[in-house]
């Protein structure tokens, strides 16, 4: 199981439309199971309250569910339970990384760094506009399952070609087992 955490801000933009478009991305590539995903703020703004209507609007248009979504913030303790966790821009992973107290494991990423255009997920709760940024998830949603899936093909190949290595068989390294 992959366990990503998202997190913005306030934890009721961006990083909420992150946790349900990739909840949904996952369960449309029948690979629900295979993730924990959730979402968190660095800031204390929020905490407690529902993800922001603009943006649940932009959800609910895709077909998407966020009811009972209420804003969190991230703890230090969560970077122990979470394989990724995925910022929005650089403020929001320079606090990642003072919360979490550094990044000895190399977990911390921003999210459109899984996209053939690294940068930014412009903040709504500023631009105003919802549809830029859901495009923006969209897509770093969409890099970071396809990155999630090559990083478990490779370890299953590693884990064959180890297996048959400890039976003395042969393996072609350019094979697909």
């Amino acid at each position: 199981m992959i366990k990503i955490l998202f997190v913005c801000h306030g934890n009721i933009c961006r990083s909420p439309m992150a946790e349900f478009a990739m909840k949904d991305l996952a369960e449309k590539a029948g690979r629900a199971a295979q993730f924990q995903i959730e979402s968190a703020a660095t800031s204390t703004e929020e905490i407690g309250n529902p993800v922001y209507p603009p943006a649940r609007r932009q959800l609910e248009k895709n077909g998407i569910c966020c009811s009972g979504k209420r804003a969190r913030q991230l703890r230090q303790e969560d970077y122990a339970r979470f394989d990724l966790l995925i910022g929005m821009d650089g403020a929001n992973l320079r606090n990642m990384q003072r919360i979490c107290g550094g990044d000895p494991e190399k977990k911390l990423h921003l999210l459109l760094d899984f996209t053939g255009r690294p940068g930014e997920v412009a903040d709504p709760w500023y631009t105003g506009d919802f549809e830029a940024t859901w495009r923006d998830v969209q897509a770093g949603c969409r890099g970071l399952i396809e990155w999630c899936r090559l990083r478990e093909k490779a370890a299953d190949r590693a884990a064959f070609q180890a297996a048959a290595t400890d039976r003395g068989e042969k393996t072609d390294e350019h094979s697909d087992y």
